[in-house]
């Protein structure tokens, strides 16, 4: 279990802290929807949780068959809805791994990305996209 408290600080803004480590974050509302954009939105910390989520779990996957994921660069793309209630409604995840694709078994990285808890955790309806760079060989 892990304890997140946080407060509502007017102006859209709040901050969480994360209890066992102590670290802080800010939110605040997106622009298109009556914030000031200062912050990462509670939506964009959704895509983000996404993101890491996989490229720590793939990082795992390799980690397994003693194999070093540093340097995996990734970006999480995220569409709202047009209509109500605002949601997410599509997250393209792109990732960019530092090594050729023969350096795995085929699919180790891909598979690993889908089955993040994260991944697993959102609603179906999400549509969500998976990319996948390698270097050359």
């Amino acid at each position: 279990m892990v304890k997140i408290t946080g407060e509502y600080q007017g102006e859209l803004h709040c901050s969480a802290t994360h209890g066992p480590s102590g670290n802080t974050l800010a939110t605040d509302a997106p622009v298109d929807n009556q914030g000031r954009g200062e912050a990462f939105s509670p939506t964009d910390l959704a895509a983000t949780a996404l993101g890491t989520c996989m490229a720590t779990i793939m990082a795992m996957a390799a980690r397994k068959r003693a194999v070093e994921l540093a340097g995996l660069r990734f970006e999480v793309v995220k569409e709202m809805s047009t209509d109500l209630p605002r949601r997410i409604v599509k997250l393209t995840s792109t990732f960019w791994v530092p090594f050729p694709a023969d350096r795995l078994p085929a699919g180790t990285l891909e598979r690993a990305a889908e089955t993040c808890p994260v991944h697993q955790s959102l609603h179906p309806a999400i549509e969500k996209v998976i990319v996948f760079h390698y270097a050359a060989a």
